[in-house]
């Protein structure tokens, strides 16, 4: 079942329960934190950016999150020529909604800043304005300091995949996400005495915009990219693992701005070697892709009550991709990332 919702509706009703679940075009939820039947450590919200040039070997990743117990902020550097990563990140305990992250995707900045990281994303008409500076990031080849201006361009008639889900053993726990791709990217950083620049004709950037009420210990599996294909903007968005997705997947092909849904897809995984060849599949035979590794940006963290193990991998994808009226587009070595992430938080 694929439920589709088309009309402004809010999020939650006074019990803390989904209205109507499913997914969207648009972030036609209204969601309000107040309504969230949780202690507020339970409750998660974050922004998460990617930006990746597909002839440069490069791209940068920005994380502003409020996850209440704990809050992150980081920046990472992706080097795909040298298939090296370099991650700075910096935690608050116990934020529990002082991050501030607006209530819509559509409207407000966000901002986070301290001694190590500071990162700022306005809205500015139809672009997103990201403003970087980590003065004590040092990149795997010495280059010390990190700074930039990058404006995503975000036409206002470009769809997203929007979804609105609970978990079965808790109806009041809820996963509230938008994924907005193929934003073409433009704006340069500085690494050290050395300055890279983004290209919209090349360089595009996908946002990850999530709030909820988790349950503790959930896995997932994601997958994005962004680019052009044959001049045209295309990518997609997968993934599974969390929540009752009887209602609907967050699985599409993105193509002239447009969203073609899919139902399931699986990732196919050597999890004991994640720079082994992995393969993507879906149920309806239209989502058909081998991927080849390029870098693990891998991590872990253990605080006791919240841990992590993540492996986001960034590589090529090859294969063939078919949109809702049959069309079939062949993919080339086309530059994107899949993870598995398994959270206690």
């Amino acid at each position: 079942m694929q439920f589709e919702i088309t009309r402004p509706i809010d999020l939650l009703d006074d019990n803390g329960h989904i209205i109507e679940q499913g997914w969207a075009r648009k972030p036609y939820w209204n969601y309000d934190r107040e309504k969230i039947k949780a202690a507020r450590h339970r409750i998660k919200e974050w922004d998460y950016y990617y930006i990746l040039s597909h002839d440069k070997g490069y791209g940068i990743t920005f994380t502003i999150s409020d996850l209440g117990y704990l809050g992150v902020a980081a920046v990472c550097w992706i080097d795909l020529n040298d298939k090296t990563f370099t991650q700075l990140d910096t935690m608050n305990l116990f934020p529990m909604g002082k991050t501030a992250l607006p209530p819509s995707s559509e409207s407000g900045d966000v901002s986070y800043g301290d001694k190590k990281i500071n990162i700022q994303v306005k809205l500015e008409g139809h672009k997103r304005i990201i403003t970087f500076d980590a003065p004590s990031f040092v990149s795997k080849k010495g280059e010390k300091g990190i700074k930039g201006t990058i404006a995503l361009h975000q036409p206002p008639d470009l769809e997203s995949m929007v979804i609105a889900t609970s978990w079965e053993e808790n109806r009041q726990a809820f996963y509230y996400n938008q994924k907005t791709n193929c934003m073409a990217a433009e704006g340069s950083v500085e690494l050290g005495d050395n300055v890279y620049e983004f290209t919209p004709e090349t360089d595009f950037a996908g946002i990850d915009w999530g709030r909820g009420n988790w349950t503790y210990k959930n896995r997932w599996y994601w997958g994005s990219a962004s680019g052009t294909l044959d001049g045209e903007s295309f990518g997609w968005n997968i993934g599974y693992g969390f929540s009752d997705r009887s209602p609907a997947s967050e699985n599409v092909i993105f193509y002239k701005g447009r969203v073609h849904k899919l139902d399931e897809v699986t990732f196919k995984i050597n999890t004991k070697a994640y720079m082994a060849p992995w393969k993507f599949t879906s149920n309806d035979g239209r989502f058909n892709l081998d991927f080849q590794p390029l870098v693990d940006r891998c991590g872990s963290t253990n605080l006791l009550l919240i841990k992590s193990v993540q492996h986001q991998v960034f590589g090529h994808f090859t294969g063939e991709a078919t949109l809702d009226d049959g069309t079939k587009l062949q993919v080339e070595r086309f530059l994107g990332f899949a993870e598995d992430v398994l959270n206690w938080w």
